[in-house]
């Protein structure tokens, strides 16, 4: 799965939502260790705990999670969080 894909898996399964997703290391061809991380922007997020809005997330990328998917760093900001503290 390319980053593009998992971007796409997470803006379509939340609403108003934008996601840029990159891997954190190299990959290791020899190894099914496809490692992401994922800053997603969304007002969904507003007035989750984190853990849902995690949930949020790994719900939109789905079946990936467990077949794809090795890894996945998470973080989540509303528009305004991210406005203040994104990157």
């Amino acid at each position: 799965m390319s980053t593009d894909e998992v971007e796409a898996a997470i803006e379509a399964g939340i609403e108003n939502c934008e996601a840029t997703v990159t891997t954190p290391r190299v990959p290791d061809e020899d190894h099914e260790d496809a490692h992401f991380a994922a800053v997603v922007v969304s007002p969904a997020f507003e007035g989750k705990s984190l853990v849902d809005q995690h949930e949020l997330v790994y719900d939109a990328v789905g079946d990936a999670m467990t077949q794809e998917v090795h890894a996945l760093e998470i973080k989540t900001y509303t528009p305004e969080e991210y406005e203040k503290h994104g990157q």
